[in-house]
């Protein structure tokens, strides 16, 4: 029998966000039935609800989320009622090229619940990422399930279902950062501040934060940047360049995903250095780079996918850090909000104000 349960949905392109009644079904094989906790309210929900992913509207928008699994499909191991869970856009099948070259973080293959959750009418929703989390339950498949240690609070822990675990492992996993190491990272949001936090987890000695937003650069010193710059008052590259002896830095993150930065972090990065994108472009940009100046300059051109984690060797390794009081995931979370408040958090995030919203349910 269907769950009947509140969720915030996205009718059409530009439209404001609504809460309305969605119903879940049970789970059927290799599903899971969660209770959602908390939800982070994520750039990624507004680039669905302005159409800038898909239009396969209406969206069940949320997917940054944690919570209690409440049942469990036919075939399902390793998850029971009553795990305290991280939800997973990127399960991992263990059959895949990716996989069976031992590059999981790759994994192909893709991890939807087969059954559809719906409006009252009947209307098919999308689940953003196939998790869909503005929504007292949700139905995923199970290998979107990360059990983590059910001590740390819920609103922390969604965060590293996306948004802080990409900036995280876009400098632990892509960029390799490492005790001694000179690090940029352009863009301080929450995925920059999760790389910024990950630089200084491994040991840099000096990371530089960049952005336009001078309250930005004093959120990314609270989280280790040692130095920052206004990009809007001086130039990135020769500020990098300054801060690391005229070299540039060993490793630069580019956390917006726009032409102009990735190549100020081109041109910032040491020779032999490493750049790594994880700020997500749309479809239009293009890149336009001397290739004299790729070949001559080498090193690594990289890009981030999810911060290259693997959730079920990551997710609980970084929770019990936080536990530890080694990891300050709590400083993300700017405010804690109600479903009917995710509209107005979007507006809050599009103006700079927040580095999370979260949604407690």
């Amino acid at each position: 029998m269907a769950d009947d349960v509140r969720g915030v949905i996205a009718r059409g392109k530009g439209a404001d966000v609504e809460v309305t009644r969605v119903l879940v079904p049970d789970p059927g094989p290799g599903e899971a039935l969660v209770r959602v906790q908390a939800c982070g309210v994520c750039h990624t929900d507004l680039h669905y609800r302005e159409g800038g992913i898909g239009d396969d509207f209406p969206y069940l928008l949320g997917h940054e989320a944690s919570g209690v699994v409440e049942a469990v499909g036919p075939e399902v191991t390793g998850l029971e009622t009553g795990d305290f869970v991280i939800l997973n856009w990127r399960a991992v099948c263990g059959q895949c090229r990716a996989c069976s070259r031992g590059r999981p973080w790759y994994c192909f293959a893709t991890h939807n619940a087969r059954q559809k959750m719906t409006l009252a009418d009947g209307t098919v929703l999308s689940p953003a990422l196939g998790i869909g989390a503005f929504t007292e339950k949700t139905l995923v498949a199970a290998g979107q399930c990360t059990k983590v240690d059910p001590r740390i609070k819920p609103e922390v822990a969604g965060l590293l279902g996306c948004g802080v675990m990409a900036g995280l492992g876009a400098a632990l996993n892509t960029g390799g950062v490492s005790r001694g190491d000179s690090v940029a990272v352009i863009g301080c949001g929450g995925v920059g501040d999760g790389a910024v936090l990950g630089a200084s987890l491994a040991g840099a000695r000096k990371i530089i934060a960049v952005d336009i937003d001078d309250r930005k650069l004093e959120w990314a010193r609270d989280f280790g940047a040692t130095d920052v710059i206004n990009s809007r008052e001086a130039d990135p590259v020769e500020g990098i360049r300054d801060l690391t002896d005229g070299n540039g830095a060993d490793v630069v993150i580019e956390a917006i995903g726009r032409p102009e930065t990735y190549q100020q972090a081109f041109y910032a990065r040491d020779l032999a250095g490493t750049v790594v994108l994880v700020g997500v472009p749309t479809p239009d940009m293009r890149l336009d780079l001397p290739l004299l100046d790729v070949f001559g300059r080498g090193g690594s051109l990289k890009s981030s996918w999810y911060g290259d984690c693997l959730p079920s060797r990551d997710f609980p390794m970084l929770v019990d850090l936080h536990l530890q009081g080694r990891l300050p995931l709590e400083r993300f979370v700017s405010e804690t909000i109600a479903l009917d408040q995710v509209e107005e958090a979007f507006a809050k995030m599009q103006r700079g104000e927040v580095l999370r919203s979260v949604v407690v349910l």
